[in-house]
């Protein structure tokens, strides 16, 4: 009977304990105590988000449905964990700082059904994710992450027509109340406008055999997610890419034990945080990598956008998808120390076989070549050949090529995500880097695989007239904010849009001439292209030598002026040099800013060498002037840009 009657207790003591557990309320702080996390474990895993005072996010809750069961309905809580984060993160390819500090405070939630929700709070955001421990595999058929608005909102998203999409869609500003669920939905990141001093940047990291994330409206003031399902099924969809013709009735079949994505959320007071935040780097898997020294971030010359025909005295040849053309491209690098060409598609004799060059271009002479004048051969291909022709990483090496542009994946499930990773690594294995078009965003496996050094995913220069500055100066605060981004900048011919009238070989830019200068300072990518003709760089030589002399990688990063969608000036530095980049939209006829040096050091006077609008690049945007002054720490720069203008800068 005593047995009987301690057992009762027992019992009576676990529910009564389960009871508490499930009712009580946490709270997560940042370290410096601005971001508050208030979580309620009730019906389902509730969260409110507040700074300070100021509620940003109300009820917003979270599960996920797994074989039978949804995590995160009738929850109930086993344990919390609280700790604390403190370390230093030294990236390889280091897109904004050399050195970042990750930290934050956890809160590590487990709940009966062998699964737990992990909080992070940081300075300038929080982060969740699932982790599951279940035997064996497991079909995840949904996962929800529901955002509630407490007041009407204004949200900056890109929304395709379907999942088949490459991300390439101009940026949608809408009310949150208006979102309604039978509109498009978005891409990730969203920029979420509070109409107060507070931005919030959503997007996810730490993506690994798992699908992407997509947002929708819910019609009543909030976004749902949403998910493309595996597909199980593929036809032929022509010489690039095959189409889905059947698909499972789960988003994702993998293993029981893992971590899922971070779903992050940067919360910002000022609009400079975004140009200078590492939130997916600081939630990324740490490298693989046990020696990535052979991995080399930098610039590289793309025949694609100028039509690969070059002209002018020097060039007694005829100009195409030639050996001649190529050697001439590879001169051009070398002259300027370029570390890489692209050699884009021409270069096999088919894209379906990555073994037999074009005879007209004989890659194995131009990489003989290029080696001897210290410049890397970068070769381009579609996703479906690589697929079909997985050995052809062990081929490249041996051949001597440097990298690969892999292309036209359009797709973001989870088989697609998959084969992201299994290039990344087949490539690392023969040391091979790669540069992913037609692709999603980034979502931290560049940081998994430093070799991984651009994704496209973005509305870039190679839309010609369709690249207006007034959709990229976006890009700063949501696009280069997930992670490197493969825009192809630096054309020498530029219009303002209303005079457009240009086609390849004759490609131009919307925008002044400053403001594609400014680019290499402002837009981050590990593999940053020249996108225009040597003949015109080389009848631009004090552009030329300004954009080769801009690194790809930085030690520090400060933003300097910010207005969302409107512009950006940004200050970063490598070693002992700054370089200053600004750009603006075409909503004003002129802006004027001012900002100060005073991250330069005390104890000595600099040169800086400017770029800026010319006094017609309002009508005429090739107009610009230059000038070398002397400055030192402290001195208020003042600038003036055009519309769709820039400013560029280096001090030394």
């Amino acid at each position: 009977m005593k047995i009987k009657f301690l057992l009762f207790v027992l019992s009576l003591f676990t529910i009564c304990a389960e009871a508490l557990l499930a009712q009580k309320a946490y709270h997560l702080k940042s370290p410096n105590g601005s971001i508050d996390v208030s979580l309620n474990i009730a019906d389902k895993i509730y969260y409110t988000v507040n700074y300070n005072q100021d509620v940003l996010l109300k009820n917003n809750y979270l599960a996920m449905e797994v074989n039978n069961e949804v995590l995160g309905s009738q929850p109930k809580l086993v344990s919390a964990k609280t700790s604390a984060i403190n370390t230093v993160i030294k990236p390889y390819v280091a897109l904004r700082y050399s050195t970042v500090t990750n930290r934050c405070n956890s809160l590590l939630l487990t709940f009966k059904g062998d699964y737990s929700v992990e909080f992070r709070a940081f300075d300038d955001g929080i982060a969740y994710r699932f982790i599951t421990k279940k035997k064996d595999s497991i079909e995840v058929k949904n996962e929800q992450v529901a955002l509630q608005f407490p007041e009407d909102y204004v949200l900056h998203l890109q929304q395709p027509g379907s999942f088949k999409t490459a991300y390439e869609e101009n940026y949608s500003t809408i009310h949150s109340k208006d979102w309604k669920t039978e509109d498009k939905m978005s891409t990730l990141p969203v920029l979420i406008d509070t109409q107060k001093p507070y931005k919030i940047l959503v997007s996810e990291s730490d993506l690994s055999d798992y699908p992407c994330l997509f947002l929708k409206g819910t019609g009543q003031n909030g976004v749902s997610s949403v998910f493309p399902k595996a597909p199980l099924e593929f036809g032929e969809d022509g010489d690039r890419s095959l189409k889905i013709t059947k698909e499972a009735p789960y988003i994702a079949k993998t293993i029981g034990t893992r971590t899922f994505p971070w779903r992050y959320f940067v919360i910002t007071t000022d609009d400079k945080q975004l140009l200078e935040t590492t939130m997916t780097l600081r939630l990324a898997s740490p490298s693989v990598l046990k020696d990535p020294s052979w991995v080399k971030p930098g610039q590289a010359s793309w025949e694609w956008w100028n039509g690969a025909t070059p002209y002018g005295p020097d060039v007694n040849f005829v100009s195409g998808f030639n050996l001649q053309t190529y050697k001439y491209y590879i001169d051009f690098a070398a002259k300027y120390g370029i570390n890489y060409i692209i050699m884009d598609e021409g270069w096999a004799k088919s894209t379906l076989d990555p073994y037999t060059p074009n005879p007209d271009v004989d890659v194995h002479e131009l990489i003989r070549y290029g080696k001897q004048k210290n410049v890397g051969i970068v070769l381009w291909l579609t996703w479906l050949t690589v697929h079909n022709h997985m050995d052809l990483f062990q081929k490249f090496k041996e051949w001597g090529v440097k990298g690969v542009k892999i292309d036209f994946m359009d797709r973001s499930d989870q088989w697609m995500v998959n084969f992201y990773e299994t290039v990344a690594k087949e490539a690392a294995r023969n040391e091979l880097f790669v540069d992913f078009h037609g692709a999603f965003k980034p979502a931290g496996l560049e940081y998994k695989y430093p070799n991984v050094l651009s994704y496209e995913g973005v509305r870039g220069m190679e839309q010609m007239e369709g690249t207006l500055p007034n959709n990229s100066l976006f890009l700063p605060f949501m696009r280069n904010v997930a992670g490197p981004m493969d825009y192809t900048p630096g054309a020498m011919i530029s219009m303002q849009p209303e005079l457009y009238r240009a086609e390849r070989p004759n490609a131009a830019s919307i925008g002044t001439r400053a403001y594609q200068l400014a680019l290499f300072v402002v837009f981050e990518s590990g593999i940053q292209m020249l996108a225009d003709n040597p003949t015109l760089y080389y009848r631009n030589p004090d552009c030329t030598e300004f954009i080769t002399s801009v690194p790809t990688t930085w030690d520090e990063t400060k933003g300097l002026v910010a207005i969302a969608g409107e512009i950006a000036v940004v200050a970063k530095r490598k070693e002992n040099k700054w370089f200053i980049g600004g750009i603006a939209n075409g909503k004003e006829k002129e802006r004027n800013v001012q900002f100060n040096l005073d991250f330069l050091d005390k104890s000595r006077t600099y040169k800086m060498t400017y770029f800026e609008d010319g006094i017609n690049a309002d009508h005429q945007a090739m107009d610009y002037r230059t000038k070398t002054i002397p400055v030192k720490a402290g001195d208020n720069i003042k600038v003036k840009m055009a519309r769709n203008g820039g400013y560029a800068a280096v001090i030394f």
